[in-house]
C-alpha cells in the first residue's frame, strides 16, 4: 500500500467510525475513488483495533464502572445500580449482532465482489438511512438519558444494528437513529451508541482475526501499524468533537452530507 493511500484511509475510518455517515461505505468508496485496490483483510482489522482501542480509551470509566458493577450484580444476582443497568442494557443490545453476524458478514463478501452494485447499494443506504436520521431527529422528544433505557428499549437499538452490516448504512448512524425515535437526548443516544460499539467492533474484529490467521499470505507489518495508530487519533478526537457539539448542531449536517454522498455515488455509476 502506498504512503497516501494509508494516510487516507486511516483517516476516513477514524472519522466515519463514529460519525453517521458509515465507516465501511467509506472505506469502499475511498480506494474506486482515488483509483487504488481495495486494501486487505489485515488493514480492515488494523483500522478497526484503532478505533476500537479509542473508543474504549475515551469511555474507560463507563466501561471500567460498568464491568465492575456488571460483576457484583452476577455476585448478588441484582441489578442495584445505574452503571450495572446500563451495562447489561449494552448486553442485550448486542444479542441480535451476535447472532446474525457471522451470515450477514458473508453477505457483504458477496457485496464486495461487485463494485458497481455495491456503490449502487450504498448510494440507496447513505440517502434513506440519511432521511430516516433526519425524521427520527426532527420527532423524538429528546428527552431520556442512556440510563432510562430498558431490556425492550435496548433489544430494538440492537435490531437497528444489524441492518448497519449492509454498507452505507452506519453503524453509529442506526443505533443513533434508534435511540433517537426512542426518545433519547442526540448525546445519550450517541453516547450509547458509542459505547454498543465496543463488542461490536471486537466481534467484526475477532471474526476478520480469525480468517486472517488461517491465510497463508505474508503480512506487511509496518502499514497495520501505522493505520492503527492514525485510525486511533483520528477516532478519538472525532468522539470528544461529536459529543461536545452534537447537541447544538442537530444531525441536519450529516443529513446534508449523506444526501449530497449518495446523489454524487448515482451520478457516477448511473
Amino acid at each position: 500500500m502506498e504512503a497516501t493511500q494509508i494516510i487516507l484511509l486511516s483517516i476516513v475510518q477514524g472519522l466515519t467510525e463514529f460519525l453517521p455517515i458509515s465507516s465501511s461505505g467509506h472505506l469502499v468508496l475511498a480506494p474506486l475513488l482515488f483509483g487504488y485496490e481495495l486494501q486487505g483483510l489485515e488493514f480492515d482489522v488494523a483500522l478497526h483495533i484503532g478505533t476500537l482501542v479509542a473508543v474504549m480509551l475515551y469511555f474507560r470509566r463507563e466501561v471500567a464502572g460498568m464491568t465492575l458493577a456488571l460483576a457484583q450484580s452476577l455476585r448478588t444476582r441484582r441489578i442495584a445500580t445505574p452503571e450495572a443497568r446500563l451495562g447489561m442494557m449494552i448486553v442485550i443490545a448486542t444479542i441480535p449482532i451476535v447472532l446474525s453476524g457471522i451470515p450477514l458478514k458473508y453477505l457483504l463478501e458477496l457485496l464486495r465482489e461487485d463494485e458497481r452494485l455495491i456503490a449502487l447499494v450504498i448510494a440507496g443506504t447513505t440517502i434513506g438511512f440519511g432521511l430516516l436520521l433526519w425524521i427520527a431527529d426532527l420527532r423524538g422528544n429528546r428527552s431520556r438519558d442512556e440510563y432510562s433505557l430498558s431490556w425492550k428499549d435496548a433489544l430494538l437499538v440492537g435490531l437497528f444494528q444489524v441492518i448497519a452490516i449492509i454498507p452505507g448504512t452506519s453503524r453509529s448512524g442506526i443505533t443513533i437513529t434508534a435511540g433517537l425515535i426512542l426518545g433519547l437526548t442526540r448525546k445519550a443516544a450517541s453516547r450509547f451508541s458509542f459505547l454498543l460499539s465496543i463488542p461490536t467492533i471486537l466481534m467484526a474484529g475477532t471474526l476478520e482475526t480469525a480468517d486472517l490467521v488461517q491465510s497463508s499470505d505474508p503480512i506487511a507489518w509496518s502499514p497495520l501499524w501505522l493505520g492503527a495508530l492514525l485510525s486511533f487519533a483520528v477516532a478519538y478526537l472525532t468522539i470528544h468533537f461529536f459529543l461536545e457539539f452534537i447537541e447544538r448542531i442537530s444531525m441536519l449536517p450529516f443529513v446534508l452530507y449523506r444526501m449530497l454522498l449518495g446523489t454524487a455515488i448515482l451520478l457516477l455509476v448511473l
